[in-house]
């Protein structure tokens, strides 16, 4: 081909106007057509991969209606353990509830008057719904023996949702009912049996002692794992700090603080001292080695800070009166040490690592648990081991009304407020403090061969 024929045909396409040739009926129809063979393609793209994952999908259609048979659930129920001669003992009852058979009849009976959820109710279908008893056994179960949900369908009839949703209810009842009564400071009457006891070990004014622990959490956020893990723990916590006395009964539980603080960070968030700066906390007037002191106070590990409500070992001692009293300082310290073990053992939820999603979900539990424990600390309370013989250690511990109800105002100025802070956080009186407890001890138990 010439040359110049090259050119002519690429100038003749160039002059080219389809509007000479197609109308604009044919190229809306052409439009038309290229869209169907577009969609059929595209449809087919979407059915094949459909097809190679309709294996792992969920078939479409109404969800499966499991027959459970809630009633029979029921009276099995109340043939094992709450017949007239049931088929197991008040023992094994113990064992399995974690208390008596009266305080858990009380739970119940007081969550049926709270709220109708703890009822028996009629379903949409005109079926009985669960039991008040179903629905707290289920609970228990769950916080007792860490078990999961699904677990006690096959025993209690209660499905999976179920039992998490009983749960959560169950904890807000707890806290709600009882909170109030089994989560609080001790009252006048208690803390002068509480500073009887603690005098007779050689504490005199000790109110209890303090600690923190570490509860894991498996399902935190990813996003705040970094300020929940602490480098010695390796996995996300929240800490519980707590004050414990001898019969492990907690009375400061503060809870939900990041696991990546220590316990300096957590006291320094806890509400332990608002009563006692606010003016609202009884006083306490006792004598250590010929001095009087006006506050009572802690038993604390190194850790925490040198102020006069802490009391704190011997580190490294010398002397045979500082061994002495490093020795039965960390004997007594142990309590709370104790609780945390006996809190942990009695409800293996907070052993395990916590499974729940959301953090107030998390913390509604472990106070509800540690509302339990108090109650069955108080359900179960033994006498005390060792009496202290007022004739022979006469008591020079007294527990007074608390300073703002005595005072002739009634809301102190803020200076007051200042100043019982700084006594709080005196460190010369904490020195002399452990120096007198050292004194003490060494001329009450140093002679006996301890």
């Amino acid at each position: 081909m010439e040359p110049h024929d090259e050119q002519d045909e690429v100038q003749d396409a160039e002059d080219f106007d389809p509007t000479e040739v197609f109308t604009v009926d044919d190229m809306l129809a052409e439009d038309e057509i290229l869209e169907d063979m577009l969609a059929e393609d595209f449809k087919a793209n979407i059915d094949e991969r459909g097809a190679s994952t309709v294996c792992r999908r969920r078939q479409s259609g109404p969800r499966r209606y499991i027959p459970r048979n809630r009633q029979a659930g029921h009276d099995d129920l109340i043939a094992n353990y709450f017949f007239a001669n049931p088929i197991y003992t008040d023992k094994m009852f113990r064992t399995r509830f974690r208390m008596h058979k009266s305080l858990f009849l009380r739970i119940v009976d007081t969550f049926s008057d709270w709220s109708p959820y703890f009822t028996q109710r009629i379903d949409a279908t005109g079926r009985d719904g669960h039991s008040p008893l179903q629905k707290c056994t289920a609970a228990i179960r769950m916080l007792g023996y860490g078990t999961p949900a699904d677990q006690l369908d096959e025993v209690l009839k209660i499905a999976a949702s179920t039992c998490l949703d009983i749960l959560g209810k169950f904890a807000e009842g707890v806290i709600e009912n009882f909170g109030e009564e089994y989560l609080r400071p001790p009252r006048s009457d208690e803390m002068e049996k509480i500073l009887q006891e603690n005098e007779a070990r050689g504490f005199p004014g000790m109110l209890g002692s303090i600690d923190c622990m570490h509860w894991a959490w498996k399902n935190c956020p990813k996003g705040w794992a970094g300020m929940f893990t602490r480098g010695d723990k390796g996995t996300p916590t929240m800490i519980l700090e707590a004050v414990a006395t001898r019969d492990l009964r907690i009375w400061h539980a503060f809870f939900g603080t990041a696991g990546s603080q220590n316990d300096i960070n957590v006291l320094n968030k806890s509400p332990l001292f608002i009563q006692a700066i606010k003016g609202e906390a009884p006083k306490v007037h006792y004598n250590v080695n010929g001095t009087q002191y006006d506050m009572g106070y802690y038993l604390a590990d190194r850790i925490y800070p040198e102020w006069a409500v802490f009391v704190k070992t011997v580190t490294a001692p010398q002397s045979e009166e500082d061994k002495l009293f490093a020795l039965m300082q960390e004997g007594a310290r142990k309590d709370v040490e104790r609780a945390f073990g006996v809190l942990q053992s009695r409800f293996d939820i907070v052993r395990r690592p916590a499974r729940l999603w959301k953090q107030g979900d998390v913390i509604n539990i472990m106070q509800a648990v540690v509302i339990l424990h108090n109650m069955i600390v108080e359900d179960e309370k033994e006498s005390i081991r060792e009496v202290l013989d007022l004739n022979e250690n006469p008591s020079a511990t007294i527990v007074l009304p608390p300073e703002v109800r005595t005072s002739d105002n009634p809301n102190p100025c803020f200076a007051e407020v200042l100043r019982r802070n700084s006594a709080i956080k005196a460190r010369p009186t904490h020195r002399k403090l452990k120096k007198d407890l050292i004194e003490h001890i060494w001329q009450r138990y140093g002679n006996k061969g301890n």
